[in-house]
């Protein structure tokens, strides 16, 4: 089992674990800090060479060839997965064909009291990673990946050729070019908890760079349509464009469309249909106003459900003026894409008020201090 950029101490035999951190090789003092805990052999640390683009798929693509396992995870530094995830993952791909080549882990913010950001991310990854990815998985159409907790067989990956270096949302690639080889990916019951950006402008970053990324991975997917649609199939083509439409075209249309619509509510009130062309017209507007607002609210109320975070509903109004800041993520991201596509905008952690994992393993220390024999 091999490891991407994170040291995590897992309930899987320590024989069978190779795990590589990923530096750059300009960033000294993190190389500094890991040579300092004096890791055990099964840690290697792999620095990146210079060279551009100075993303984190180059820096995975570097580690690849050196990595050992049968099995490849990547987990970003700052994150923390349940202890049994790397046990449950090779499990999983054991008993199940080989076509099953990657297994995305659930994600789950650890910081949801810091601000109202915090809580929103909160209710976006309940309904991503609790409805939308399970969903797709079991309908075998390609989820879209996150970029921690993936797990991967490694020969696949080999196949594959890894990851493409100059997307900035890596993982988005990679879950839609499996598919094109052949294979699927499915989801894994195990959590992971990963910090999510409390500033608007930390948000804004991360964001923008999502967003950039499958701009780039649309792109790339547009290039060939037929040959696109022969590798993957009619239907999985079909549900690509869908997924892809909603999370390119749609976003940045979101602040025109909603404008249009208060207006039109404001000026001419609710429809008063005459004819029945106006009828057909009026019925499209209240099935896209009223369906599409109330299939957000209910993937969330039911993410929230199965996270038991349902005392976050009071902020459920407040998923429309997120919906639009990810609008304006869009713009940045547009903007991002023309003038430098490969900028790779860095999102800083370690900044978490309310973390529930330092919480625990402060908990979990202080009862391993009480339960100590006397003079240990």
């Amino acid at each position: 089992m091999a490891c991407g950029s994170c040291a995590i101490i897992p309930d899987y035999p320590r024989g069978k674990l190779d795990i590589k951190l990923v530096v750059e090789s300009d960033d000294h003092p993190t190389r500094l800090a890991l040579e300092a805990l004096r890791l055990p052999p099964t840690y290697e640390i792999v620095v990146a060479p210079p060279g551009s683009p100075r993303t984190k798929p180059r820096a995975l693509n570097v580690a690849l060839p050196l990595l050992r396992g049968q099995f490849v995870a990547v987990f970003d530094a700052e994150d923390a997965p349940s202890a049994l995830q790397l046990r449950e993952a090779a499990e999983r791909f054991l008993r199940e064909p080989r076509r099953l080549a990657c297994l995305q882990a659930r994600l789950t913010i650890d910081n949801i009291e810091d601000s109202w950001l915090t809580r929103m991310f909160s209710i976006e990854y309940a309904s991503l990673f609790d409805v939308l990815n399970p969903g797709t998985a079991a309908l075998r159409l390609p989820p879209p990946l996150g970029g921690s907790s993936n797990h991967f067989r490694a020969d696949v990956l080999h196949e594959v050729c890894g990851w493409d270096a100059w997307n900035v949302t890596e993982d988005a690639d990679l879950g839609l070019r499996l598919a094109r080889f052949g294979y699927r990916a499915g989801t894994l019951p195990s959590h992971t908890q990963e910090e999510a950006p409390s500033r608007f402008s930390a948000w804004l970053t991360q964001r923008r760079r999502w967003s950039k990324g499958w701009m780039q991975t649309l792109i790339t997917l547009s290039r060939h349509p037929r040959r696109l649609v022969a590798e993957v199939g009619a239907i999985n083509a079909g549900a690509l464009v869908l997924m892809l439409t909603s999370l390119v075209l749609a976003p940045p249309l979101w602040p025109f469309l909603t404008a249009a619509t208060i207006y039109e509510l404001a000026a001419f009130g609710l429809p008063h249909p005459a004819t029945g062309l106006d009828f057909v017209i009026a019925a499209l507007w209240a099935s896209v106003v009223l369906f599409g607002g109330g299939s957000v609210i209910w993937l969330s109320l039911l993410g929230m459900k199965r996270r038991k975070l349902l005392g976050l509903w009071p902020f459920l109004p407040l998923l429309f003026p997120y919906y639009l800041m990810m609008s304006a993520a869009a713009w940045a991201a547009l903007y991002d894409l023309i003038l430098r596509p490969h900028h790779w905008h860095k999102t800083e952690h370690g900044l978490a008020r309310s973390s529930r994992h330092n919480m625990e393993t402060i908990a979990a220390r202080a009862a391993a201090a009480r339960n100590a024999p006397p003079g240990a």
